[in-house]
């Protein structure tokens, strides 16, 4: 038990409604954090006063205020992700001898933040700062294959939802729906030749607290190289999925409940 009961209480409320995608009423918020509807009440009045939570009157509704929001942008200006992230990657890059990289989801594209070369290796087109449609990209695709369905289908409701880079992947969203069930019983994403000719990727999701998907592990390589015989993409597969596993540790991060299609 928490030796600060009111702190671990105003945390809970915060975690819940940050998981919410809008403001909800106070008799549920008591139900999910587990707090007398009474206690629930108090507590977010200071909350309002405090400015970590907005009170809308008229929906009898409360949802994250103005200072959860710069606490936020706090969070994004000390890209803690990016530095708990490259030692990993570094550790990932010198195990398996090619080049990794981390990416964020941004709408319905994955945006790189992150990237180690392995010695020797060429350059890749996912260099840091560098935007890619998430369906084409292995480290997109582990990161929508994270996402509840109904947010997919609301960033690609339709066929004019899709671009087209080589000639493959996904152009409709059953397509879609299909490729990212099969990476969820796989466990982790791949892509061949969708994003440059001659190079493939896997890659794996890193959750946050709440179960959602903060970023994308990927590490690329030439297919000539599976071909050769030199590289066991199974293997591979492995070692980054376990870099995720780490990283969603370090993050205190946990799979979220997973919704039906």
């Amino acid at each position: 038990m928490s030796q600060v009961p009111a702190a671990t209480r105003t945390l809970r409320v915060l975690r819940f409604l940050a998981s919410q995608p809008g403001p909800v009423p106070l008799e549920r918020i008591a139900r999910e954090c587990n707090l007398p509807r009474s206690t629930a009440y108090h507590l977010l009045g200071v909350m309002v006063t405090e400015g970590f939570v907005a009170h809308l009157p008229e929906e009898r509704r409360y949802g994250l205020g103005v200072a959860a929001f710069e606490v936020g942008s706090g969070y994004t200006r000390q890209e803690p992700l990016q530095r708990l992230s490259r030692r990993a990657l570094a550790q990932l890059v010198d195990r398996v001898g090619h080049s990794a990289h981390l990416a964020v989801l941004h709408g319905r594209d994955v945006l790189y933040v992150v990237e180690e070369r392995a010695p020797g290796r060429p350059p890749l087109v996912t260099d840091v700062g560098v935007r890619l449609p998430a369906h084409l990209t292995a480290s997109g695709r582990a990161l929508l294959a994270a996402l509840p369905p109904a947010q997919v289908r609301a960033l690609y409701p339709d066929a004019g939802a899709f671009v087209d880079r080589t000639g493959r992947g996904p152009r409709t969203p059953s397509a879609l729906r299909t490729l990212l069930t099969e990476t969820r019983q796989r466990g982790h994403a791949t892509e061949d030749g969708e994003v440059t000719e001659g190079l493939a990727s896997v890659a794996a999701a890193v959750l946050d607290h709440t179960g959602h998907p903060a970023a994308g592990i990927a590490v690329t390589y030439a297919v000539a190289d599976h071909e050769a015989g030199s590289l066991d993409p199974a293997r591979l597969a492995g070692d980054v999925r376990r870099t995720a596993q780490l990283l969603t540790a370090r993050l205190a991060g946990r799979p979220a409940p997973r919704e039906t299609t």
